[in-house]
């Protein structure tokens, strides 16, 4: 598949109030997970995660930055852009969405895995 960003196990959990403290515009960067990182966002709809790893010349794994508000993340390597509210290309070169984990919330626990 095109794009294509490779499996790479994932287990990783962080609780509600180190996201609070940790996380800028409702955005959390996890380095060292996944391909390029992860990126862990709340929104309106609850709690989403992805790999940084931009679908864009996935081999290169270029990391996405997230822009400021929270909304978008920008590929420094190609200018892309994706959605964070759903992982979407929202800008050229991108065409496929970014690489979307499992969240599950436990208590105050939030838990990312594949």
């Amino acid at each position: 598949e095109e794009n294509y960003v490779p499996d790479y196990p994932v287990n990783y959990s962080v609780t509600l109030v180190e996201f609070g403290i940790k996380a800028t515009d409702n955005v959390l960067l996890v380095p060292n997970k996944g391909v390029a990182g992860l990126i862990i966002v709340k929104n309106i709809n609850g709690y989403l995660a992805f790999d940084r790893c931009s679908t864009v010349n996935p081999e290169k794994a270029c990391a996405v930055t997230p822009d400021v508000g929270g909304f978008t993340a920008t590929d420094p390597c190609s200018g892309a852009k994706f959605s964070l509210l759903d992982g979407s290309p929202q800008k050229d070169p991108a065409k496929t969405s970014l690489k979307k984990y499992a969240i599950n919330i436990a208590g105050n626990t939030i838990y990312v895995r594949n």
